[in-house]
């Protein structure tokens, strides 16, 4: 059961750590992936089934646009997402409504004088 609760929270918060991480810099997808992994002690560890329809998803909503880059070397062409003006608008909302729901689930599960008692 603690599989499903963890499931459900991880996922109404993947689109704003994503964006997150795009604010600053372009990324690739396995690039995005490993940062979640080590900037959330291994919280969020993604495989690419579950990014690449988030990615796709905020592509849609305009939030990002991807690019690809050009081989070099040995190196292959990658695919690179970088945020819009549209993301960091959102990324500015959904961060304050993060924010005010975080708070409010706290003032909840912090109550001592939960009624029942």
């Amino acid at each position: 059961m603690n599989d499903k609760y963890i499931r459900q929270m991880k996922k109404g918060v993947l689109d704003m750590l994503v964006l997150k991480l795009l604010e600053n810099d372009k990324k690739y997808g396995y690039q995005l992936i490993s940062e979640l992994k080590e900037k959330s002690g291994e919280l969020f560890i993604l495989k690419e089934g579950t990014l690449y329809p988030i990615l796709y998803r905020l592509e849609d909503d305009d939030f990002v646009e991807s690019s690809w880059s050009s081989p070099q070397g040995k190196q292959v062409a990658r695919k690179y997402y970088q945020i819009t003006d549209k993301g960091r608008e959102a990324l500015e909302e959904i961060s304050k409504l993060w924010k005010e729901m975080n708070h409010g689930v706290r003032q909840i599960m912090e109550d001592t004088k939960s009624s029942g008692q």
